[in-house]
């Protein structure tokens, strides 16, 4: 959940702007120069038929291909995910799932995937949204579906990992890394913690959330989401918005990412996209036992933070045994891939790099050896 965690993990509104400065805003913003959502997650706002989503950005300088994947439910529901897609080059090359926050978008992960790309080529990228976050999950009686339970989350997500072969017609999996900012780090962890993806899951990686922070941080959900414009006069000024509060530190990131947050009224401006508040009921059950399950999880294990400090004991004893790659950027915000696109790339490559085993070239076989008439 990128705004919540943004809350939630890195900020702790220390990344918001001085309490005075917001006190005098407006509930609407009337500055030229705001930003969308800082919270990506889970808890999004229903679209009523008087909100229309944000003109369409260049999606296509990141991403190869965007999909809409339906799924007729076991339940008798319907789901519409939204995600978008690079494919692997070739059936070795291992895939990048990535998850953004509650209150974000896909969109987020922009400018580090395409860095991620530059560095590992053959490699594929997927970026899925939430329901309620871009995509749409119908119950049996035809109402929106908003049960944001990580259990459920983590399900979403290995639907549209599933149905994403099925759109490819790829004949399996290919080994999958997963990488999930904030709600999203701790969907990564349940899915990994639970095996769903079985052997295809080479490892996995969460983007500045931990258990500890994200608990403690709860508590200064209501003053954060109250403190934020309720609406912005246009995209450009939502944008500033989420760089002048210090949400977002790089702006070529804001541009891409803020529009997807939001959707435009009937009377022009510009409304978040994502209630966080209708998400309050799911905030303990994303994060309880995050930390347990992040060091139980299957695979290799990474943690990339904005600072030390939001280590908890339970992760701190395990960083001390070597259970898992630490990864600290002091000088980012809670969206540090945004912030630091290029240095995120390069520690999600490196990791990539080290836990590939179909890359590794074992030694021959000393019988084979003797049976080609070679001594050994």
């Amino acid at each position: 959940m990128s705004s919540l965690a943004r809350e939630f993990a890195k900020t702790k509104l220390s990344s918001l702007p001085p309490p005075e400065p917001l006190q005098e805003e407006p509930p609407e913003y009337e500055d030229d120069s705001s930003s969308a959502s800082s919270m990506s997650s889970t808890g999004t706002v229903r679209p009523s038929n008087t909100l229309r989503p944000a003109p369409a950005i260049h999606w296509s300088d990141y991403f190869a291909q965007e999909f809409y994947l339906e799924q007729d439910r076991k339940d008798a529901g319907h789901a519409k995910f939204h995600v978008y897609l690079t494919p692997p080059a070739s059936s070795k090359a291992p895939l990048i799932v990535l998850h953004h926050g509650a209150g974000s978008s896909a969109m987020t992960f922009a400018l580090a995937a395409k860095e991620i790309r530059k560095a590992m080529p053959d490699i594929g990228i997927l970026a899925v949204e939430a329901r309620d976050h871009g995509s749409v999950v119908w119950d049996a009686s035809g109402q929106v579906d908003t049960d944001l339970s990580i259990a459920q989350l983590s399900q979403d997500l290995l639907d549209m990992i599933l149905l994403t072969q099925a759109k490819m017609g790829w004949g399996e999996l290919p080994t999958i890394v997963l990488i999930g900012h904030s709600l999203g780090g701790a969907v990564v962890t349940d899915a990994a913690n639970r095996g769903l993806l079985g052997n295809k899951l080479m490892g996995f990686g969460v983007l500045d959330v931990v258990e500890g922070s994200a608990m403690e941080t709860l508590g200064h959900m209501h003053t954060y989401l109250a403190s934020r414009p309720k609406s912005f006069p246009s995209l450009p000024a939502a944008i500033e918005w989420h760089i002048r509060s210090r949400t977002l530190r790089n702006p070529q990131s804001a541009r891409v990412s803020v529009p997807s947050l939001l959707l435009q009224t009937s009377d022009g401006r510009w409304a978040w996209r994502t209630e966080i508040s209708s998400t309050e009921p799911y905030w303990e059950n994303w994060f309880t036992g995050m930390s347990g399950k992040f060091l139980s999880g299957k695979g290799a294990k990474l943690l990339l933070l904005a600072g030390t400090d939001r280590l908890d004991k339970e992760l701190m004893i395990g960083q001390m045994q070597g259970k898992f790659q630490l990864q600290v950027f002091p000088a980012a915000g809670h969206f540090l891939h945004e912030d630091l696109p290029e240095k995120t790339a390069e520690v999600v490559v490196e990791f990539v790099k080290r836990n590939d085993r179909s890359t590794l070239v074992l030694p021959p076989k000393v019988s084979d050896m003797l049976a080609q008439g070679k001594r050994v």
